[in-house]
C-alpha cells in the first residue's frame, strides 16, 4: 500500500472533527511553504538587483 493510500485510509477512519484539524493542518503547511518560497524569491531579487535593473532597461 502507498503512502496516499495509507494516508487516506486513515483519514477516512477519523471522525469529522478530526478530519477538519488534518485539512486546517495541511493549509497550514502549503501555507508556510508559500511563504518560505516568497521569502526566497525576494531574497534572490535584492541579491540581483543591479543586473535585473541592467536586464531591464
Amino acid at each position: 500500500m502507498s503512502m496516499a493510500e495509507e494516508l487516506i485510509k486513515s483519514f477516512e477512519e477519523l471522525p469529522e472533527d478530526k478530519k477538519k484539524e488534518v485539512f486546517n493542518f495541511i493549509e497550514i503547511l502549503k501555507t508556510k511553504t508559500s511563504k518560505e518560497v516568497n521569502k526566497m524569491m525576494n531574497i534572490i531579487i535584492e541579491e540581483n538587483k543591479s543586473a535585473l535593473e541592467e536586464l531591464g532597461k
